[in-house]
């Protein structure tokens, strides 16, 4: 028979319809005819058999062939449409007939041609359930499948799609595909072909793991990054549920298999990827945030969670910098900080920022924060994940964090941030610590809602308990290290032992962990911020100088500038995240109400009343409370009055809490040993308190609900006791290498205490202090009040006389600038003149503004406290330092302080004389205090107030103030007149009659216990108030220990009283 014939007798046979081609029917046929050959020489075969072959007898041979060569009809369409279906999910084939010749029934259009695989089926050109395995695994080891493509119908157009699809090189990928089209075959197939259909979905998933196992079977193929892609394709895309159920199911056959390589040797290769691929990545990149959601889908799965909290340990577990190296520390040390500290070229954010305008900075920080806030909200949601993934997985992510803030401890020493080149190789770096920060302050946010009873099951024991193996922190449920040898608020008496439970909860340790990591962290880039903000003001007060003078640094300075200004403006965009300073406000309020509530001793979970004062706690938990949760939350205060002070308004509602910490721990050395901390906490009342002066901008928060928190604070008067106790207390530190740091401390004091006395229920309870002060002079302790006003003279000379010194200086370098000396120096000599004069500049300007506070201070306490200042002691002391002050100001002293531009060194003048005669005027209504001014002797002269009056007058005050100030003088003159002849007459006083100390006649003599030494009474009073010791002899001394010399003061106001009659007799015998 021909080969026309034939193919006529095929298509005459209806069966050949179910074939693909003609050709796959006659090949069909041949395969098994030895088949059937041997079923008949057997004799099995049945009826049914016999009555398909006879009834086709009559047709050609070929068709009675393909008759006998099945059962019945259902077969054949049966084993065809296993082929068909075979060709579509894994599109491969070993028919390579001519397309023309191949009809429908749902063939693809592209098929790779395994044609090694019919040769050793010899010539088999269809696919059944028993060879799909051997051909699924030949197509998986071809180098380049698209060569092998053919099509699969007749039709000659290009398909791109359907050629990528079936040469698809990349093994996941493609076997992924698989699955896809297996599960749609599942859903169609008819149920007689469900079983293959699923069997062939279980192939696609039981090659890919063989891929995952046995990886280097398959050359070429990077199966990690194959995975990798895989899985942003999906987030990319709408199937990601498909690629969740292919990964779900892979992982599940990767499990039961792990006999050639584990589940974690695995996927370690993928975090491999990621690691690379997201370390260098930008903040504000898309790419990195597909990365993220992998990650997360990665944490979502227990078992690839596993793999991350082990994949992530690092190498040296106690060096800092080790942990950035990790994945999790990669993603971490993303942010718009610089990567390499001063170097601004490669960054991408606000270079040249003097060619932006204003809106275009604004923008480009708002565009910045929301990248920040999707940033932060995704590194939360990952540690989440693995904290409530399985207990193990939940240890080792805490344990994780626990060693990583025990390792990178060194951060917060001094000497960290004055080597940046050891820094940087040591520890983990400030983007790190920032989005740490922010993940952990999101974990917080659950027990930092108002009144939260979670909040108080914090144990604060848990910063006691020493080192303990690894076993007992997986069971105690305690992951931070060396939190026992922290600084804590107060220190523990002998007897008092914490008593630890059995476990601490998870609230315990996730404010632990986030306060630490804020104190490592946020203070850190808040101390940059600060010291960035006072460089540029330095900088660019000496760009515009050489402006002016035409310098040729003019233009280094300008680039200096720029780039520095670029450092502050990815400080201040890093720092002011929205949502991260809500979060941290919330924190910080939460844990200022804890602190006081530990401080009463409640240890219930319902916060009980705040009484003042706070009763004393015998074993204070105080006691196991790090200085560091203090620290943190006056350095975030403080952060937001200077530079993001509209938070504070939004937040007044909050403020209570922290005026009640402020409060309960300013003033007290019961609850916060440390002077230095207690003094910050000054720092938070200024930062919290409304702005005394209101800048007329929209752009400035409102001040009306901290107005009304402040004012109507139920506990005013202690808290002005607090704020007036700790700036006496800041004094004595014991540490003499900090004598100027006492100033700064109490800069915003001075603010506040000027508000406070605008306020009549502060204003009271300070006179209150004054009033009580002024009944108990010689008790054994000095009054607070009295402490206060000494060391606020103290303050104010030594201030204003340093400043005097270093304004004279100014004014000498000045007018040798101007006078063309420095010109004739060597370059090294002139640099050294122009240091010197930026030093003085800066010095005066710090002085200045000191010294225009306390004497302020002064001025308005004087309005309506006299009792006090009209004591002897007191009173001498400030007429010596107000004559001493109008001698500089207003006397022939004057002319050195003038130098160029006052408001450049804060120099007020004219202010300062205004004070000054104010206080002269407040106590010139007291007859002693008026007859005390002639006593100063190194200053005081008619002359000096007249000069007083003239400058009144020259800067335009009042006329009732130069009147008033007219008369007190006139006053002041005629009993300088007086006291001179009392002096005359008294100038022979016997050598016991004068006080030792001030030589002049004692009115009323005390023995000292210890020297036993007879002083005046005001001069020994004086004296105590400073230094609490004998003058003579340095034994413990206080004013009840003191005997009066009843004696001796006999004797005196005797000799006194003869003097003046033998006077008066002498006055009446020249009349």
């Amino acid at each position: 028979m021909t080969d026309q014939e034939n193919n006529n007798s095929f298509s005459a046979n209806p069966f050949a319809a179910l074939f693909g081609s003609l050709a796959e029917a006659r090949k069909f046929v041949a395969c098994h005819k030895e088949q059937q050959t041997e079923d008949y020489s057997g004799g099995n075969q049945d009826e049914s058999d016999n009555s398909v072959s006879e009834s086709l007898d009559d047709c050609d041979d070929s068709v009675a062939e393909i008759s006998r060569s099945f059962r019945s009809q259902q077969e054949i369409c049966e084993q065809l449409n296993i082929n068909h279906m075979i060709q579509r999910i894994f599109l491969i084939t070993l028919d390579n007939s001519d397309p023309s010749l191949k009809s429908g029934n749902g063939i693809p259009l592209r098929c790779v041609y395994l044609e090694e695989l019919g040769s050793e089926l010899d010539g088999q050109d269809w696919l059944d359930m028993d060879n799909v395995e051997q051909a699924l695994f030949t197509r998986l080891l071809l180098p380049e499948p698209e060569k092998y493509l053919i099509s699969m119908t007749s039709s000659g157009a290009p398909n791109l799609s359907a050629e990528r699809d079936a040469g698809e090189k990349r093994i996941i990928p493609f076997l992924f595909s698989c699955f896809q089209r297996s599960k749609k075959e599942v859903t169609k197939v008819p149920e007689n072909l469900l079983p293959y259909a699923v069997r062939c979905k279980a192939l696609a998933i039981s090659n890919a793991r063989t891929v995952l196992l046995t990886p280097e079977i398959y050359q070429g193929q990077d199966i990690a990054v194959q995975l990798v892609d895989l899985m942003l394709e999906g987030l990319r895309g709408a199937n990601f549920d498909e690629v969740t159920e292919f990964l779900e199911e892979l992982i599940e056959a990767v499990l039961t298999d792990e006999e050639v390589r584990s589940f974690n040797e695995v996927f370690r290769p993928v975090f491999d990827v990621l690691l690379e691929c997201m370390q260098n990545m930008d903040l504000c990149q898309m790419l990195l945030y597909q990365y993220l959601d992998l990650l997360l889908y990665c944490t979502r799965q227990k078992n690839i969670a596993k793999v991350f909290v082990e994949y992530i340990q690092p190498q040296d577990p106690t060096n800092g910098y080790q942990y950035q190296k990790t994945l999790l520390g990669a993603i971490l040390n993303i942010s718009c900080l610089l990567h390499t500290p001063g170097v601004v070229e490669s960054h991408s954010y606000f270079l040249n920022p003097s060619r932006s305008s204003p809106q275009e900075i604004k923008v480009q920080e708002s565009n910045i924060h929301q990248f920040m806030a999707q940033f932060h909200d995704k590194i939360y949601q990952l540690i989440k994940n693995l904290l409530q993934q399985s207990p193990d997985t939940k240890h080792r992510i805490l344990s994780w964090l626990g060693n990583c803030l025990h390792a990178n401890a060194g951060r917060a020493k001094i000497w960290a941030s004055q080597v940046p080149e050891i820094f940087m190789q040591t520890y983990a770096s400030d983007s790190f610590f920032l989005n740490l920060g922010a993940a952990l302050l999101r974990l917080c946010q659950p027990f930092c809602k108002p009144r939260s009873a979670r909040l108080f099951t914090f144990n604060p024991t848990y910063c006691a308990l020493r080192e303990i193996n690894e076993e007992a922190r997986r069971s105690r449920n305690m992951h931070m290290k060396g939190l026992d040898k922290e600084t804590c608020l107060i220190p523990a008496s002998v007897d008092q032992q914490p008593e630890f439970p059995e476990n601490f909860n998870l609230v315990t340790e996730n404010l632990v962990l986030t306060q630490y990591t804020l104190h490592l962290g946020f203070h850190r880039l808040h101390e940059q911020m600060v010291k960035v903000n006072q460089s540029l003001h330095r900088l660019q007060g000496a760009w515009r100088d050489a402006q002016q003078s035409a310098s040729a640094t003019a233009e280094n300075l300008r680039e200096q500038f720029e780039r520095l200004m670029t450092v502050y403006l990815c400080l201040k965009t890093a720092l002011s995240e929205p949502q991260m300073l809500q979060n941290c406000l919330q924190l910080q309020v939460s844990t200022a109400l804890l602190l006081v509530q530990i401080a009463l001793g409640n240890k219930g979970t319902e916060p009980v009343a705040v009484v003042f004062p706070v009763p004393d706690i015998q074993h204070s938990a105080l006691a196991f409370v790090p200085e560091f949760f203090a620290d943190n939350l006056g350095d975030f205060f403080i952060f937001l009055r200077r530079f993001a002070d509209e938070v504070l308004e939004t937040a007044a509602d909050s403020l209570v809490q922290i005026l009640d910490f402020v409060t309960a721990f300013t003033g007290s050395v019961e609850r916060m040993k440390n002077p230095h901390l207690r003094a910050k906490l000054a720092e938070v009342l200024e930062a919290v308190m409304p702005h005394l002066e209101q800048v007329q901008n929209p752009l400035i928060s409102s001040v009306f609900h901290r107005q009304h928190i402040f004012c109507s604070y139920q506990h005013a008067a202690y808290l002005a006791e607090a704020l007036i106790k700790v700036f006496v207390d800041i004094e004595f530190t014991g540490d003499p290498h900090q004598f100027e740091q006492k100033f700064n401390y109490r800069r915003p004091m001075y603010p506040i205490l000027r508000y406070m006395w605008g306020k009549e229920n502060y204003r009271q309870s300070i006179k209150n202090l004054a009033d009580y002060a002024s009944e108990n002079l010689e008790a054994v302790n000095p009054p607070l009040f009295l402490r206060f006003l000494n060391l606020l003279m103290n303050d104010a000379v030594f201030l204003l006389d340093e400043a005097i010194q270093y304004l004279s200086k100014i004014k000498v370098l000045q007018i040798e600038r101007d006078q063309g000396e420095w010109e004739g120096l060597s370059p090294e000599s002139r640099r050294e003149k122009e240091s010197n004069l930026l030093m003085f500049g800066q010095l005066a300007r710090f002085h200045n503004i000191m010294s225009n506070e306390t004497i302020g201070t002064l001025a308005f306490l004087t309005s309506d406290i006299h009792t006090l200042f009209v004591q002897p002691f007191l009173a001498d002391r400030t007429i010596s330092m107000l004559n001493y002050f109008l001698q500089h100001l207003v006397g022939p002293k004057m002319g050195a302080l003038k130098v160029k531009d006052f408001s450049e060194f804060d120099f007020k003048p004219q202010q300062l004389v205004s004070d000054i005669c104010t206080i002269y005027l407040n106590l010139g209504e007291e007859e002693k205090f008026c007859a005390s001014v002639p006593k100063d002797g190194r200053s005081y002269s008619p002359m000096l107030f007249a000069q007083t009056v003239r400058v009144l007058k020259k800067i335009n005050k009042p006329g009732n103030m130069i009147v008033a100030f007219t008369n007190l003088a006139e006053k002041i003159k005629s009993l300088a007149d007086r006291q001179q002849q009392e002096e005359e007459t008294f100038a022979d006083a016997p050598d016991d009659f004068l006080d030792p100390i001030m030589s002049t006649v004692m009115y009323d003599p005390v023995i000292l216990p210890s020297s036993h030494v007879t002083v005046d009474r005001s001069t020994i009073a004086r004296h105590l108030l400073s230094d609490q010791t004998d003058p003579f002899n340095r034994s413990p001394l206080t004013m009840d220990q003191i005997k009066p010399n009843m004696e001796l003061k006999e004797r005196i106001l005797q000799w006194l009283s003869q003097r003046k009659q033998q006077s008066e007799n002498t006055s009446s015998e020249s009349l």
